[in-house]
């Protein structure tokens, strides 16, 4: 199982704990606002069978001071309609206590909704009620609290990305400029031993032709070094021939590449494609592309090129007869660290994804891939403008 397999469970295991949560919480809601419910019915009707019996005492005074002290302390939004109709509220505020019109709509929308008032006699014929305030915060908590969670993992999560992302930026930028630097004085040592043979061994035509193409692969190296000194900075990018630097790149690679392949690559008089890249750059990507599709075929196989245009973008189409890619894997095999080889650090497509989207404003993704027939990777980049 490789890191991203592993990273992909804990995300499973992460959103089915979210879940319990969430759902823990509602129930515990749910248990929580059903008893104040039932506490709430068991109120209003003491509340009613209160009024009924001090209604029926003779004693005025005695009867106002109880009714004064079970409204104050009676938490529930209550409505009393008398004999003739009239309605009084308590607890809906006091511009609402006494306002009929608030008041019959309240009642109208109790008994649309199947509520059946409590009944008593005179002053109190009928007793209507509503939840209180607090229910339906209860009612409300999970979700206020469901949304609260969600939005602090959301945020979370992308600050957290965003910092993650500028340290791999950092990484990325200090590595590449500690290899340039690095490379810089072997290379020069080098150069200079070449020289020096160059002065000892006169006229000896196979020992120049061999000097002369260690001096080719000093000038690659020299590249590499310019390739990784650019990475962290903003390159500069020209309006370039695409089919011209495939061209270039399908020179280079097929003289290291196994006889038996072959590489169906634009011809020397294909019709310009021009886009904005940086040369030195962008044929790293397009090398890095053909080794993965060379190391995905073993000695034989096609290796094919094509660049064309539709719509405000242009398109670069690097395939090959290799093994092919499993569907789940078309976005991890861009990932550092991901490689299916037992050498190597698995940092190829990523480099590859950086400068394309990175420097060049594009998008590299897995066109098309079945195993054992092949695969198609495609850059998108826009028009020259």
């Amino acid at each position: 199982m490789d890191i991203y397999e592993k990273r992909s469970y804990w995300k499973i295991i992460l959103a089915v704990a979210g879940a319990l949560i969430v759902i823990v919480t509602l129930l515990y809601s749910y248990y929580l606002s059903s008893n104040l419910a039932k506490n709430e019915d068991k109120n209003a009707r003491l509340y009613a069978i209160a009024l009924k019996n001090i209604y029926e005492d003779e004693n005025l005074e005695a009867t106002f001071e109880l009714e004064q002290e079970i409204t104050f302390n009676n938490a529930i939004p209550t409505i009393i309609e008398n004999e003739m109709g009239e309605l009084k509220g308590t607890n809906f505020g006091e511009s609402n206590n006494e306002n009929q019109d608030y008041l019959r709509a309240v009642v109208d929308r109790l008994l649309a909704n199947g509520f059946e008032p409590i009944e008593g006699e005179g002053y109190a014929k009928k007793i209507y009620y509503t939840r209180t305030k607090l229910y339906r915060l209860i009612q409300y908590y999970p979700f206020i609290q469901m949304l609260m969670v969600i939005s602090f993992v959301t945020f979370g999560y992308m600050a957290f990305g965003r910092s993650k992302k500028a340290e791999q930026n950092r990484v990325w930028a200090g590595m590449a400029k500690e290899t340039a630097h690095q490379l810089g004085t072997p290379i020069s040592a080098i150069m200079a031993w070449l020289e020096t043979m160059k002065l000892t061994i006169d006229s000896n035509q196979e020992q120049l032709d061999i000097v002369q193409e260690l001096e080719h692969d000093v000038s690659r190296l020299e590249l590499v070094a310019d390739r990784f000194s650019k990475i962290g900075s903003k390159p500069e990018l020209q309006k370039t021939d695409i089919n011209e630097v495939l061209i270039s790149i399908r020179k280079y690679m097929e003289k290291r590449a196994p006889r038996r392949m072959e590489f169906d690559f634009p011809s020397s008089d294909a019709q310009a494609v021009c886009g904005s890249i940086n040369v030195h750059l962008f044929e790293w990507v397009l090398e890095n592309l053909i080794r993965n599709a060379l190391d995905a075929m073993g000695n034989t196989g096609v290796i094919g090129a094509e660049a064309y245009e539709e719509g405000n973008y242009l398109y670069i189409d690097i395939s090959d007869t290799g093994k092919g890619i499993p569907a789940n894997k078309f976005k991890t095999v861009f990932q550092p660290g991901y490689s299916t080889k037992t050498r190597g650090w698995g940092l190829g497509l990523s480099l590859v994804k950086r400068i394309v989207e990175e420097y060049h404003r594009g998008k590299i993704f897995v066109k098309k891939s079945k195993i054992n027939e092949g695969t198609t990777f495609t850059i998108r980049l826009p028009k020259y403008s």
